[in-house]
């Protein structure tokens, strides 16, 4: 997660995430004033101080007190800065995008999938679907907690704050069988086979299947029309014979 960086003496050194010693100046009802070293007091809101619902800020709080605080955002301008105590992700829900790859850790199992912990505000969810390109009954067959894997980010939802990951989408396709035209060209047709049979009947020399996969591959020298002319006259010869 954020590192502590050097200590900053004026705002403009200030940047968003930067990891903070301070110390609480002023207690009131919306949050606390805290000096971080730069001349000016930044602002901890009651909503920063814990993961948890905090009725007053001197259940937390006391002046005096010397906290660690990482920058959540700075207006130089105005002389602003917004500090939380709750340490900032790696990445914000801006950073986050469609396509990216992460690594990650898993940190929970469910039926449904698994949540895995790449830096963000919240982990991401792999559903037990995107786990691999096989039939998945149980994430635990395929991962455990604490494990480390790569991610693909396959949607992102800011207003819900949800993020759906998939092991899958990096894995190669499954194999596919392609399916080669000159193959079928060499299965003789229903026409083909009754023509066979005519010209051994009647003793004539069959044509080699070398000679005719060679016509086939110079797109085939007669035409279907052709193919029952000959069949016809082969019919009528063999029946005069007989």
């Amino acid at each position: 997660m954020s590192t502590e960086n050097s200590a900053p003496t004026t705002i403009e050194e200030i940047t968003p995430k930067m990891k903070l010693k301070g110390v609480v100046k002023k207690i009131e009802l919306y949050g606390a004033l805290v000096d971080v070293g730069i001349g000016r007091l930044g602002l901890l809101h009651i909503s920063q101080l814990s993961d948890k619902h905090v009725k007053n800020v001197s259940d937390v709080l006391s002046e005096g007190q010397e906290i660690t605080v990482w920058v959540r955002d700075v207006d130089r301008k105005r002389g602003r800065i917004n500090l939380t105590m709750l340490e900032m992700p790696e990445l914000s829900w801006r950073q986050v995008a469609e396509g990216q790859t992460y690594t990650g850790k898993v940190v929970r199992l469910e039926k449904f999938g698994a949540f895995v912990d790449i830096g963000a505000e919240r982990p991401g969810l792999v559903h037990v679907s995107e786990l691999t390109n096989g039939y998945v009954s149980d994430p635990a067959d395929v991962v455990s907690v604490g494990d480390e894997i790569q991610v693909k980010v396959i949607g992102v939802n800011r207003r819900k704050k949800q993020i759906d990951l998939s092991v899958r989408a990096l894995e190669a396709p499954a194999a596919t069988v392609q399916y080669n035209d000159e193959d079928d060209e060499d299965m003789p047709t229903a026409m083909e086979l009754a023509l066979r049979q005519a010209m051994e009947k009647s003793g004539m020399e069959l044509p080699s299947r070398a000679g005719k996969s060679k016509r086939r591959r110079s797109k085939k020298k007669y035409r279907r029309a052709d193919q029952e002319e000959i069949f016809a006259r082969t019919l009528q010869e063999h029946v005069s014979n007989q």
